[in-house]
């Protein structure tokens, strides 16, 4: 097995391990095992477990800002349509039964205090899909993007820790409507 090989079996064993049980109760050993590499090899790809919790939220953040782009590519047609679209993805995962909340808010809060790295990473991600939603609500034209943007990412941030911990992902639609009285406001100027 190759380099780039053993750092996908790692990074997938990590992020399916880290999201389900959380990063301190997982340890490099059950990680290998999961993985199917040998403990050398874990560490020559991953020296250090903050080296992995890293890679694995930036790998996270691209596969879930990718997939999120692409559904409301796929499933709005025109650009007042778009940051609505944005809930109805959330409404989506939310549905899985593998879904446990964001990633990046777990991770710092386990971690946030301890790890600059973490911490460094998830407002990474934050602050992208801050833009994101800031770009949707200027392609929609409201009339102030940047403040429309922070509200909506709350919106998005409340949805996701809202469902997480009820378990109920009608929390999406809840959000989604206030979303689009938001958005409302925002194109009259109100």
């Amino acid at each position: 097995m190759d380099h780039d090989e053993a750092r996908t079996r790692i990074l997938d064993a990590a992020e399916k391990l880290f999201y389900d049980r959380g990063i301190q109760s997982v340890g490099m050993d059950e990680l290998r095992t999961t993985a199917g590499v040998s403990l050398k090899r874990l560490y020559q790809c991953f020296p250090a477990k903050h080296d992995l919790v890293e890679a694995y939220l930036r790998r996270r953040d691209a596969r879930w800002r990718t997939t999120l782009a692409a559904y409301v590519t796929e499933h709005a047609d025109t650009p007042d349509a778009r940051p609505l679209a944005v809930f109805d993805w959330l409404h989506d995962w939310f549905s899985a039964p593998d879904f446990r909340g964001c990633a990046f808010i777990n991770s710092f809060g386990e971690l946030g205090a301890t790890s600059d790295g973490v911490g460094r990473v998830a407002r990474e991600h934050k602050r992208a899909l801050l833009s994101y939603l800031t770009d949707l609500a200027r392609d929609a034209g409201v009339t102030e993007p940047a403040a429309m943007g922070a509200q909506l990412s709350l919106l998005v941030d409340g949805a996701i820790t809202t469902a997480a911990v009820s378990g109920d992902p009608s929390t999406a639609r809840q959000a989604r409507t206030a979303a689009a009285a938001l958005l409302a406001a925002g194109a009259s100027g109100g």
